[in-house]
């Protein structure tokens, strides 16, 4: 139990984003013409930041990679794995 202690402020913050990601993933990314939902936007702008601070962090190239894959390719599924699993806060 004490190894999971670090994750249980993570996991609190994660479970209402993954409610929102079952909601969000049952609706549109686009509007019926075809441009990007007012949420779509948003999203966009946090993979943006995810996508930065996956390249600020000390890690070797093959980590940075794989993480920068994961929030490219599970938008907001990534996200999430990312804030979770990161290792953020680690000296």
């Amino acid at each position: 139990m004490n190894k999971l202690a670090p994750y249980l402020n993570r996991v609190a913050v994660a479970l209402p984003m993954l409610a929102l990601l079952l909601v969000m993933s049952s609706c549109s990314r686009y509007n019926a013409n075809g441009g990007l939902a007012t949420w779509g936007y948003v999203l966009l702008a946090l993979d943006i930041l995810a996508m930065i601070d996956v390249f600020r962090q000390p890690w070797s190239i093959g980590k940075k990679l794989l993480w920068a894959a994961i929030i490219f390719f599970f938008p907001l599924g990534g996200l999430i794995i990312y804030y979770l699993f990161a290792g953020r806060g680690k000296a």
